[in-house]
């Protein structure tokens, strides 16, 4: 099993601002379809229900406490522990939100995130901090859209 996470993030490791994206950037709408088709996508349900629809040629799994919810297009489970077990051979990414991240920090071995280069004051949610130190850096490539620069990297685990 490979997991890893993809995300935007700004300066302050900005996520999101009342269940929607800060910034929306053609370049990174792109890269995320690019990197995560064909692969399993595990998320929570608010991301799920932020989303127009299931994510299409994607595996979609849906992580939610509520033991009776349904997500057309989706699997759901009710543990970080049973979304690894349906999974245990496949390319899965992490894509949201904060307590999802956040629980699956441990099994990650690669994160991508677009770097922002611009901040929200008034975010409320965030990517969890990681030590950096633990991983490789590698920049895959930059881009600017509205005057805002941001990068897409790549963060390995040693």
């Amino acid at each position: 099993m490979s997991v890893s996470m993809i995300a935007a993030v700004g300066k302050n490791n900005e996520l999101g601002k009342n269940n929607n994206l800060i910034w929306h950037f053609h370049e990174d709408m792109l890269f995320f379809k690019q990197t995560t088709i064909g692969a399993t996508v595990v998320m929570g349900r608010k991301t799920f229900e932020s989303l127009p629809k299931a994510l299409p040629k994607r595996r979609n799994i849906v992580i939610s406490s509520n033991k009776e919810y349904a997500a057309q297009g989706a699997e759901v489970v009710n543990s970080v522990e049973k979304a690894l077990e349906l999974t245990e051979n496949e390319r899965v990414f992490i894509i949201g939100g904060a307590s999802i991240y956040k629980a699956f920090l441990p099994y990650v071995k690669e994160i991508y995130l677009t770097e922002i280069e611009a901040s929200c004051n008034d975010a409320d949610t965030y990517f969890p901090t990681f030590d950096k130190s633990e991983y490789s850096r590698e920049v895959l490539g930059t881009s600017c859209e509205n005057e805002i620069n941001f990068s897409f990297v790549k963060y390995t685990k040693k």
